[in-house]
């Protein structure tokens, strides 16, 4: 049985914290390495809470997007990865502009995936397919010792796949369980 445990990552620093798995501590960073899982990150800094009443999908300036906080946030997300000499195998994003411009700033690349898009005003047939891709997904991902990828979403996204919602610049480490039920490793953040 996976177990959660809460850690920070400190901007080009190793976390403060590390996770406990199978009764040994490991950093975050050596977790990334083990692979067999996704990071899932909620997009940084972008003021407000919803998007305006006149949004459209790609289309950035209909949008919240990153201000210039966020924007510094996903950088700084991106050199704690150079630091620790991580790659992952895959960056996928939401086509929401906060969440693609969190990826490209941190990890130079993503592939976009309407998977990952905010659920609100969304059908509720919508929403269940894109669950069942991303717990597909994480399944997938969780055989793929070695490698990691990072997802980069919303927090209702994250709140609808395994319960939890985040902070901005903040991801779930996710691993599908016995059951193949995605399961929360654990946090990671910038301290």
């Amino acid at each position: 049985m996976l177990q959660r445990r809460h850690f920070l990552a400190a901007p080009l620093a190793l976390p403060a914290l590390s996770l406990m798995t199978g009764g040994a501590q490991a950093a975050p960073a050596d977790l990334l390495r083990e692979g067999g899982l996704v990071l899932a990150l909620r997009h940084a800094l972008a003021p407000g809470t919803f998007d305006p009443p006149e949004f459209k999908l790609g289309v950035c300036s209909t949008q919240r997007n990153l201000n210039d906080a966020g924007r510094d946030q996903a950088r700084q997300i991106g050199a704690w990865f150079q630091a620790q000499r991580l790659k992952p195998a895959r960056v996928r994003s939401s086509p929401w502009c906060r969440c693609v411009d969190t990826a490209q700033l941190a990890f130079g690349t993503h592939e976009a995936w309407p998977a990952l898009g905010s659920p609100r005003g969304a059908t509720e047939a919508t929403n269940a397919e894109s669950l069942q891709a991303l717990r597909a997904a994480i399944r997938s991902a969780s055989t793929q010792r070695g490698r990691f990828e990072v997802w980069v979403t919303h927090m209702f996204v994250l709140q609808d796949l395994v319960g939890q919602g985040t902070s901005v610049g903040e991801g779930l480490m996710l691993r599908a369980g016995a059951d193949g039920v995605p399961q929360v490793l654990g946090r990671w953040a910038l301290g």
